[in-house]
């Protein structure tokens, strides 16, 4: 038998203690649901005093999971949650109010609105590639929304999971918000179960497999998930500036990053200037030579030796089948490192064009016609970004217009993700559904609608017996309203 004590800390352990969590949440979702803006925004305001008071803790947890840099920390993990937490306690208050909905001509007798309601007791499962953004920012928009929460963080990054397991519990009693750890057999137990709803970020492969669990109970569910994000390079784009810009977006993180440049299209008139200038800021960001690289603490490590080694297998694969090591491929699978690396001259077949990289290797193709370009992204799955550098508002239109993405930067990488007031999701095979601000908000809740009849009821008019008087208002109905 397992119950919650007074502060909500379940009493059993293992797959039962999540039984039991799952049981005590379910109760108190509706408590939580009544909550008001105001009450929600004091726990929201208790998150950020708690990242703010940890940062030094976050810092060393991702240090531990992969060598990340401090600084990288506080620019993509830090400062992404704190700008989310600051939009949605400033916003909340007119997210919650019900939307009044204007009639139409059949029924100018009516009031309605839409009530946006919690979807109840939800899970988020997130991965280790940005483990405490990715973690908080959907906990983040299932608090403002007055869910129960249950949270699966990524075993693979368990420093920080244990840092927001033991942030988390300082806030909230476990019969609102838990942490559960472990490793893919929790996760599997989880997805299972009759959820009101799954946050689920991480590859197609295993979203797949989420979603078909989550059918089982007709749960709805948001994919944020990944696939190869390309970059479209024009003739009249600023090259020095793509370039800095790309080689920033492709190695923040090592490189392990769902919106990162997956491959670049280069337009041939400017492909060797791009080339020369990508290295140079290569050499800019972390050091002259590969020695220097290694040792620069501004970059990261491979989160473990399995994706180092499925890394360096891809690298030696598609230099086999024709490509050219342009710079980098240098690796030390005791420290997980690989250099920051780049490929030209990469045949199609190349492991690196077939398969989603996630990793610090960016191939560059050159393309003689924007068409070509839109050909070669059109014939592999929707990504979840697309970038494009040019001055050409033409060329920019057309990309646009005749390719599908999640999203896309026009002369810069990953800041879309990163604006609250933009949705943010994939499409088809890199995912579907939003998150971020009300986006977020919006996610996890339902959108109810509701309708209220005055004492004139016109309806009613038209009910049986069908005489020939009621049919002809029927037919009037039809016809005009």
């Amino acid at each position: 038998m397992q119950s919650a004590t007074e502060n909500g800390t379940i009493q059993a352990t293992g797959s039962d203690k999540i039984q039991a969590l799952f049981s005590e949440q379910k109760k108190n979702r509706f408590a939580i649901a009544q909550t008001t803006a105001r009450q929600r925004i004091a726990k929201l305001r208790a998150l950020h005093q708690a990242v703010h008071a940890h940062r030094d803790d976050i810092h060393a947890a991702l240090y531990a999971d992969f060598k990340k840099p401090a600084a990288e920390v506080d620019l993509s993990e830090i400062l992404v949650v704190n700008l989310e937490l600051k939009h949605a306690i400033r916003h909340l208050k007119k997210w919650m109010k019900p939307k009044r909905v204007r009639p139409t001509l059949a029924y100018l007798t009516t009031r309605s609105w839409i009530r946006y309601e919690p979807r109840g007791c939800v899970l988020i499962i997130s991965p280790w590639n940005f483990p405490f953004n990715l973690t908080l920012g959907p906990l983040i928009s299932a608090i403002a929304a007055g869910n129960t929460v249950m949270l699966k963080p990524s075993e693979h990054a368990p420093h920080t999971a244990r840092l927001i397991e033991s942030m988390l519990q300082d806030i909230f009693p476990e019969n609102e918000v838990a942490v559960v750890q472990g490793e893919k057999e929790v996760a599997e137990q989880l997805i299972h179960m009759p959820f009101d709803h799954i946050f689920f970020t991480g590859s197609p492969q295993v979203g797949k497999i989420v979603m078909k669990a989550a059918a089982e109970n007709l749960t709805t569910v948001t994919l944020e998930l990944g696939g190869k994000s390309p970059i479209i390079i024009d003739a009249g784009a600023n090259i020095r500036d793509a370039a800095q810009k790309v080689a920033w977006g492709k190695y923040i993180n090592n490189g392990q990053t769902c919106i990162a440049p997956d491959y670049a299209l280069v337009h041939e008139s400017v492909y060797t200037q791009f080339i020369s200038a990508f290295k140079e800021q290569v050499t800019r960001f972390f050091g002259h030579d590969e020695q220097q690289r290694k040792a620069s603490p501004d970059y990261a490590r491979i989160i473990n030796t399995g994706h180092h080694k499925r890394l360096q297998a891809m690298l030696t694969e598609s230099v086999a089948a024709g490509a050219r090591l342009e710079q980098g491929g240098t690796v030390d699978e005791q420290e997980r490192y690989m250099a920051p690396t780049l490929l030209t001259e990469v045949p199609a077949q190349a492991p690196v064009l077939q398969q989603e990289i996630f990793g610090p290797i960016l191939p560059v193709m050159r393309f003689t016609n924007l068409d070509e370009a839109i050909d070669i992204i059109n014939s592999k799955e929707k990504p979840l970004a697309l970038y494009i550098f040019s001055a050409n508002k033409k060329n920019i239109r057309r990309i646009i217009d005749y390719t599908s993405a999640g999203s896309t930067a026009i002369n810069d990488l990953l800041l879309q993700f990163m604006h609250p007031n933009l949705p943010f999701g994939g499409v088809n095979h890199s995912g579907f559904g939003n998150a971020h601000g009300f986006y977020g908000f919006r996610a996890f809740s339902h959108e109810r609608a509701i309708l209220q009849q005055s004492k004139i009821s016109p309806m009613k008019l038209m009910y049986p017996p069908y005489s020939a008087k009621v049919k002809k208002l029927i037919e009037l109905a039809t016809k005009y309203l």
